[in-house]
């Protein structure tokens, strides 16, 4: 293969019988070396490729900068990542990993500052396989650069994994949103009734896996299909009357706080998904 563009001494830009270009990665690679070069393939370690075009020119400039063992443990994060989340996932994910490693490593390393992450503990709750798969990169990381990320990064490392799981453009970057507004909707229902929920229950895990679908929509201005349920919005209104009352609070307050207009169809499921948390009180 000739080099068709040089990035720093392990890297490099090539084209494959195809015609399409592909990075070459190894310890001095293009040291030394010219456009139009061979390239010892005996060095390489890692070619790549990325089907994305706009992925894969952010990542190209992003390699210049970055050293190849970072790179790395990125890749392997990632394929971790997509065994553990058996979800497909936005070629992006390379460039935000890989960046985002790369500088909390830099920080830890060179000026010992360690950010803290307020909704830690929220996404570790609302996304527990996310957030392990934060946990393992934390891991990874101490393991080849003996820094230790701690329990913040991971939370911050599991956002990015969270808005990969969306090839959407318009739903990504949502994670913080999302989780704001499930927390903020899980204390309301919980200040109502005066609990705490069995977090572990199928009904905690229901629940939430609709609030998160539920804040997405709120932050995206979308609404149900359907709101045709008025009538039996008004049954549930008798026969559940205090998760339905409950669930008015929340309406209110997200008008309030997100200008955003709950509609029947939200209202009944809403409604219907309290009042399974709740039943056994």
């Amino acid at each position: 293969m000739k080099i068709k563009r040089v990035l720093n001494n392990n890297t490099c830009i090539s084209t494959n019988h195809d015609g399409v270009e592909i990075l070459l990665m190894g310890p001095g690679i293009a040291f030394g070396k010219k456009q139009g070069q061979e390239v010892d393939m005996a060095k390489v370690e890692k070619t790549f490729f990325l089907k994305d075009q706009s992925a894969m020119n952010k990542f190209t400039d992003l390699v210049i900068s970055v050293p190849l063992p970072e790179v790395d443990v990125a890749e392997r994060v990632i394929n971790y990542a997509k065994i553990k989340l058996g979800k497909q996932l936005n070629e992006i994910i390379y460039v935000n990993l890989t960046d985002h490693l790369h500088m909390a490593i830099k920080r830890i390393k060179d000026e010992g500052i360690s950010l803290s992450n307020p909704l830690k503990w929220d996404i570790a709750r609302f996304y527990p396989d996310e957030f392990a798969v934060g946990k393992k990169a934390v891991e990874v990381v101490k393991e080849a650069f003996d820094v230790d990320l701690g329990d913040d990064e991971a939370a911050f490392i599991a956002v990015h994994f969270i808005n990969a799981e969306s090839n959407d453009q318009a739903e990504q970057n949502l994670a913080v949103g999302v989780t704001t507004i499930i927390k903020e909707v899980e204390d309301l229902v919980k200040d109502y009734f005066h609990t705490e929920f069995d977090e572990q229950s199928l009904n905690y895990y229901r629940f939430i896996t609709h609030l998160k679908f539920f804040a997405q929509r709120i932050l995206l201005g979308k609404h149900y299909d359907d709101d045709e349920d008025a009538d039996l919005l008004k049954t549930l209104q008798v026969r559940y009357a205090k998760p339905y009352a409950c669930t008015l609070k929340i309406q209110a307050f997200i008008q309030t706080k997100y200008h955003f207009e709950i509609n029947n169809s939200e209202l009944l499921y809403l409604t219907v998904h309290i009042n399974r948390l709740v039943r056994n009180l």
